[in-house]
């Protein structure tokens, strides 16, 4: 996408991206619901009037919207089983179309509101095992390309060169796992184990104090340390798919990691960010090259899953929530309460929006510049 001014490019990676996401979500709700036996009135990728639309053999409308930040497939009796409006005179159990959402077991539903998340999971896996077969799959490492002057590491007497084999007997391969278990251990003492010229040592090293982002936020610890470039090693179709899958597992891990880092203060909360910083970063990854921006889909496919499963309802995490409580009960929720829930659900959704986009306009600066031209 060189070939394209920067505005361009940018739009046409983040649609790029976010309708693959998008349709693969979407695609594991349908292919759930088909394989459960519920009929799929509607398969949307984006919002508003439709700039393309056709009907399959099935009965299903496909659309594609104009507005290309999301997506939804619409299940036949969705609504809720009072809110469905019958196009076919027909009693429930000769209705050509099928039974209604609502009428299916509770562990039927949860299967199709599931398979979302799911299949973004499963997409991750995919394009790292393809990225794995065609360009190689990373090979661990932890070797220091550059130690900062006056920093921690070089107090410690870590020098270039060294490659940093263990913190505190936790084995590492990989330097994010350095900076991971680094930077939430600030001002306190660490035990580095490193491997120099095929001999190993052990230094003692305490990560400077550096202020968290945001008020309130925990201070990040910082070693003072470069890594150097990564490397790849060709491998076969097995261990390529093996790797993928184990990858897919450890941006999950490292994911939740973040979140609760967030949560307990050790990260600030500006990090979070919406659809402008998706589009921002999309741009930005698409000028490095097809195997950087496949990489960038995969690790934004796992944060769309997990997003996704928040126990919050209107995501799926909600409905499953719901879907339990179903379970537990052996009856469905009053309405009143599932109406409440996603009253709730709903806000806090619209709170998060604000706040992402809040966190994206001001990563812009757009209010230093409003602040400088209004003085």
């Amino acid at each position: 996408m060189d070939f394209l001014p920067d505005p361009f490019r940018t739009i046409l990676a983040f649609v790029v991206v976010l309708g693959v996401l998008v349709f693969f979500h979407e695609l594991g709700h349908y292919g759930a619901a088909r394989w459960r036996g519920i009929f799929v009135e509607k398969f949307s990728i984006g919002f508003g009037r439709p700039i393309a639309a056709w009907r399959d053999k099935r009965g299903t409308d496909w659309q594609i919207g104009w507005l290309p930040l999301g997506g939804y497939v619409k299940l036949y009796g969705q609504e809720g089983p009072g809110d469905v409006t019958d196009s076919v005179d027909a009693p429930p159990g000769h209705d050509p179309r099928g039974p209604r959402f609502h009428d299916k077991p509770v562990g039927d539903r949860a299967i199709v509101v599931a398979a979302g998340p799911i299949a973004n999971f499963i997409l991750a896996a995919v394009l790292f095992s393809a990225l794995f077969i065609a360009v190689g799959r990373p090979v661990g490492n932890t070797t220091v390309a550059s130690v900062v002057e006056g920093g921690a590491a070089q107090v410690a007497g870590i020098l270039p060169g060294d490659r940093i084999v263990a913190l505190d007997d936790t084995p590492v391969s990989r330097f994010e796992q350095v900076q991971a278990y680094i930077q939430p251990r600030a001002s306190q003492p660490i035990r580095i184990r490193l491997q120099r010229e095929g001999q190993e040592l052990t230094v003692n090293a305490t990560p400077a104090a550096r202020p968290g982002r945001g008020e309130g936020a925990a201070p990040v610890g910082m070693l003072g340390v470069g890594g150097g470039a990564a490397t790849y090693e060709r491998t076969d179709p097995i261990s390529a798919v093996w790797g993928g899958i184990s990858y897919t597992a450890d941006v999950t891990v490292q994911t939740l990691s973040g979140i609760w880092q967030m949560i307990t203060g050790q990260r600030g909360a500006e990090e979070i960010g919406g659809p402008l910083r998706i589009a921002q970063l999309s741009g930005q990854v698409a000028s490095l090259g097809l195997a950087n921006l496949v990489t960038f889909m995969a690790v934004l496919s796992v944060n769309l899953a997990l997003i996704n499963l928040f126990p919050i309802p209107v995501l799926d995490g909600g409905h499953l929530v719901f879907y339990a409580l179903e379970a537990l009960r052996g009856r469905p929720l009053p309405p009143r309460a599932v109406e409440y829930g996603f009253r709730a659900g709903l806000a806090v959704l619209a709170t998060l929006f604000v706040f992402a986009t809040w966190n994206d306009l001001s990563s812009f600066g757009l209010f230093r510049w409003m602040h400088g031209l209004f003085g």
